[in-house]
């Protein structure tokens, strides 16, 4: 899903495609640590990992910013792309899917945030024909796990993940279809 001329509110956030302006925002939440890690990623070491990365998300065009109406900064991201393994499930192969992926900045945990964009992307997507949305977590990430529940997702199976720090992660596959 291209972002890039998306722009989606809920009643806290924003979610827009990124923008060159928005890398001391991503830098101060990527760079946490134990932030990316729940995704799979290292935490950022210095900005220019940061602009890199930005630099792949303005690239690839399927990131949205969380933006936070009230602070007003970015607060995280949200992705949805193309589904890698819903493609080849027995029961999805044929119907228009994605994958979300997202993380939050480690103030904004536990405030329903991650429901609330995750909720606004995912009404868009099945209002623009995609029918089926996949979703993942480790086994240990109970709080995605919670937000992946609460967004009505329900379990298929335990698949690998290859991360990008050079690691091979068990994660929890979970699959929601347009109803």
């Amino acid at each position: 899903m291209d972002t890039t001329n998306i722009k989606l509110e809920s009643e806290r956030l924003v979610l827009r495609g990124f923008s060159k302006a928005d890398l001391a925002d991503f830098n101060e939440y990527a760079s946490v640590p134990g932030v990316g890690e729940m995704a799979g990623w290292a935490y950022h070491k210095s900005i220019e990992e940061s602009q890199k990365i930005l630099d792949m998300f303005l690239a690839k065009k399927s990131n949205f910013a969380l933006f936070h109406k009230a602070d007003g900064k970015v607060i995280g991201s949200l992705e949805l792309q193309n589904a890698g393994w819903i493609l080849k499930h027995p029961d999805f192969i044929g119907k228009s899917s994605l994958e979300l992926g997202y993380v939050l900045a480690k103030p904004y945990w536990g405030q329903g945030l991650a429901v609330e964009a995750a909720k606004t992307a995912i009404n868009y997507a099945f209002q623009n024909g995609t029918e089926v949305i996949a979703c993942n977590h480790f086994p240990e990430n109970a709080q995605s796990r919670r937000v992946i529940e609460k967004l009505g997702f329900v379990y298929s199976h335990t698949g690998q993940f290859n991360s990008p720090m050079g690691k091979v992660f068990d994660e929890l596959r979970y699959v929601l279809a347009k109803t």
